[in-house]
């Protein structure tokens, strides 16, 4: 896939005043310093579509970009430093939960993970989360330069082990690096196969 544009449409805390549903939408998300918008901006081959900060939990509205005038790229907040509450279970905030349960244009979300770290705990218990709503998603490595590449498998067998003790089947898993552009193209190409399938 060929992106021949990106706009910015709308920056908002409120899921209920997103654009209307009418155009399909992939939605990125993350713990805060993952990457997630350098890995946008290298997707849509610009340096500052979404705004890449040093500053933990930068991203706090959902943020649109309409791409090819056909789709919309979505921008959530890392989940690191959503509104969190707790009872008996863990809440990503309300509006990234009700983003996700009831945006019914959404065809997938992008879970990015950093392979240089352990599984974290906060990021296991947002995918079963994902997994106990029946959400569609994939699993999106970032920073890949940082490692060696026997350090990026071991850290990739070593998420898919975790993973597997919950998990009858893995969901899509790319591996990335905004520095080197690497995974650029599989990841649009997945995104493509969505879009002609849906």
């Amino acid at each position: 896939m060929i992106i021949h544009s990106a706009e910015f449409i709308v920056s908002n805390t409120d899921p209920s005043r997103c654009p209307e549903p009418v155009k399909r939408e992939f939605a990125f998300i993350g713990r805060s310093n993952v990457g997630k918008s350098s890995l946008i901006n290298l997707l849509v081959n610009r340096k500052s579509l979404a705004k890449t900060s040093s500053t933990p939990g930068k991203t706090q509205t959902i943020n649109h970009f309409l791409i090819n005038e056909d789709w919309y790229l979505v921008d959530l907040p890392g989940y690191g430093y959503a509104s969190i509450t707790r009872s008996k279970h863990r809440s990503w905030g309300s509006m990234i939960e009700t983003y996700l349960k009831k945006r019914t244009n959404l065809l997938t979300t992008f879970v990015l993970l950093d392979p240089r770290l352990e599984p974290q705990k906060i990021d296991l218990e947002f995918i079963q989360w994902m997994g106990d709503q029946r959400l569609s998603f994939s699993l999106v490595f970032t920073k890949a330069d940082k490692l060696s590449k026997n350090q990026l498998m071991a850290s990739r067998k070593k998420w898919e082990k975790t993973l597997e003790d919950t998990w009858s089947e893995l969901p899509p898993i790319f591996i990335t690096s905004a520095e080197e552009h690497k995974g650029k193209e599989e990841l649009l190409a997945y995104i493509k196969s969505l879009l002609t399938s849906d």
